[in-house]
């Protein structure tokens, strides 16, 4: 019985492969995730003044981690989480009394304003006109990772859609990675950091300045939004910094940083130095499938 469990895992965490990488087998899309059993188990659980995160780390093994008074940005105190691991049969005590749910954020399907360039809304078009050469799109019109903007921008607000792969065999930094670099200089990170701690260099933090205030990352495969208001450094004539560039962050229409000082460029940018030139939109490429979809920016005048 056991030989015959563990072929059993080892035949659905191959089933499902778009992309492999060092990191082990990824899914690129809900129809192939849906192959290993493990994915439909995965996920947000809610009861009465709790919530618990499933995370499926591969081969039939899941952790659980509970959070008092609901999940985060839906409830959920503030008070120190806990976490379980072991198979589904094991984790059953945890889930008692929870039903599952999937969230969607507030601002998933945004439509640009008057006077938005939009870079990217799934067609060739855009794609031409925004993107620089080399820049992939998937067959039913989602941006692949590795994507840097024609245009550049000072101070701006940003809409992103983006989906991050279902790796359950992968851990930590080689789960889904890529980022969102503002103006080629400032990441705000892209991880699947579904049911972590959120540290600086997890979804929604920003490297080496600060971890996201709640980490409001969804499930492997749920479209989530950044949506990000951008204020440029301010460097004079000599090229000298007289104010640091700022950000206010929402993940999944929440809150993770508001009017953040970014003391610093991010190191993997496209652009190696700060000055007072507007700079692109860079969506890093850190061999993940990441998909991304819905991005439009709002030129904003300098104070």
């Amino acid at each position: 019985m056991v030989r015959l469990f563990w072929s059993c895992a080892f035949l659905s965490s191959i089933m499902f492969v778009s992309h492999v990488s060092a990191n082990g087998p990824a899914a690129a899309t809900v129809e192939q995730a849906s192959q290993d059993p493990d994915f439909a188990r995965q996920g947000e659980y809610a009861g009465e003044a709790q919530g618990v995160q499933v995370i499926a780390l591969g081969k039939g093994e899941f952790r659980a981690v509970r959070f008092a008074g609901g999940l985060p940005g839906k409830g959920w105190d503030k008070s120190e989480v806990k976490s379980t691991e072991g198979t589904w049969d094991q984790l059953q005590p945890t889930l008692q009394g929870l039903k599952k749910i999937e969230r969607q954020s507030s601002t998933i399907g945004a439509k640009p304003p008057e006077g938005a360039v939009v870079l990217f809304d799934g067609s060739q078009e855009s794609l031409e006109k925004h993107w620089k050469d080399g820049t992939k799109k998937t067959a039913d019109g989602l941006l692949e990772q590795g994507a840097t903007t024609t245009d550049k921008f000072g101070d701006f607000t940003l809409h992103l859609e983006f989906q991050l792969p279902y790796m359950p065999e992968a851990r930590g930094q080689a789960r889904g990675n890529s980022g969102c670099y503002l103006q080629g200089r400032y990441e705000v990170q892209m991880l699947d950091s579904f049911g972590l701690k959120g540290a600086d260099n997890e979804c929604g933090g920003i490297y080496k300045a600060a971890a996201p205030d709640i980490n409001m990352c969804f499930p492997p495969l749920a479209w989530q939004t950044y949506d990000i208001e951008f204020t440029a450094a301010k460097i004079d004539d000599s090229g000298k910094k007289i104010s640091n560039a700022k950000a206010t962050v929402k993940h999944n229409g929440i809150v993770i940083h508001e009017n953040l000082e970014l003391p610093q460029q991010t190191p993997g940018g496209v652009l190696n130095n700060e000055s007072k030139d507007p700079g692109p939109i860079f969506l890093q490429n850190h061999g993940d499938p990441v998909r991304y979809r819905n991005i439009w920016v709002v030129s904003r005048s300098s104070n």
